[in-house]
């Protein structure tokens, strides 16, 4: 019982949620007044598969970090997003869980940035959401699942990326957040989640304890210019500025380009090549 009805009120919480609000393009012939099951499930970083079984209460025990992707998508209030974890069966996090939530105060400035390339990160560095332009920028994010969600993971792995980096470069961004998640640790004692990715990253390969063991970086600059290969515009240089949420314990990271130049007029391609066909 309690899954069936996580599952409808899922489905109750999608229908009255405004695809403006949350950032997805509407198109003139569209008759669905809240969002689609595909939307929200891409809004989540779930399949549209998984979300249709768990709303018809075909799949019955959601993760802790699905429910958790789905409130955020959903926008709810917090008492709501309590409900939706004891409907499947865990308790609220804690303080001393990693936080993954986007408070409506940091949505209201995401919103604000509708056009500009936004990608939201925890403590972790495990990925909580990336709008359409930094999908069209980087590559979409909508597809990746489990550790392929983690800026560690894909960097420490070397994971295909559109950022160019040189070998040094590379080197250094590792470094910088392999120390990051060291002190993440270290604030979140008994995160099992966190565990797990430390694990998953040590038995990855030597490179990772390497740095775990080795004496932190200089606090790197918050703004950095970034070269993306965009496959259809180039090379693209931008400033990348990545904000931290102190409360919230996220990380925010921005690309822009100055008004008027070249790379400005090459993200403005990119983006509009990478989300034309989003419009339904």
């Amino acid at each position: 019982m309690e899954t069936w009805e996580f599952g409808r009120t899922v489905r109750r919480w999608r229908d009255r949620v405004a695809p403006e609000a949350v950032g997805v393009p509407v198109g003139p012939r569209r008759r669905a007044a809240g969002l689609r099951r595909e939307e929200l499930a891409a809004l989540a970083g779930i399949s549209a598969d998984y979300l249709t079984r768990l709303e018809q209460g075909r799949a019955t025990a959601p993760s802790a970090q699905v429910v958790e992707a789905l409130a955020r998508a959903l926008r709810v209030s917090d008492s709501e997003r309590d409900v939706l974890y004891r409907l499947a069966g865990h308790a609220a996090p804690g303080p001393d869980v990693v936080p993954s939530r986007v408070t409506a105060s940091v949505h209201r400035v995401l919103d604000r940035l509708s056009h500009t390339p936004v990608v939201v990160y925890d403590a972790s560095w495990t990925l909580v959401l990336a709008n359409a332009p930094y999908n069209a920028l980087l590559g979409d994010t909508t597809s990746w699942r489990g550790l392929e969600r983690n800026a560690v993971w894909r960097n420490i792995t070397r994971m295909p990326t559109r950022v160019v980096h040189s070998e040094r470069e590379q080197a250094e961004h590792e470094a910088r957040l392999v120390a990051d998640l060291r002190l993440t640790a270290s604030r979140y004692p008994a995160d099992r989640a966190l565990r797990r990715l430390i694990a998953d990253l040590g038995a990855a390969g030597a490179r990772f304890t390497e740095l775990w063991n080795a004496e932190p970086p200089p606090a790197p600059d918050p703004s950095r210019r970034k070269t993306i290969d965009h496959p259809a515009v180039g090379l693209i240089t931008l400033d990348c500025d990545t904000l931290f949420v102190a409360l919230d314990d996220l990380r925010i990271s921005v690309y822009t380009a100055e008004p008027g130049t070249e790379d400005a007029a090459r993200l403005d391609l990119a983006i509009v090549l990478g989300t034309q066909s989003l419009t339904p």
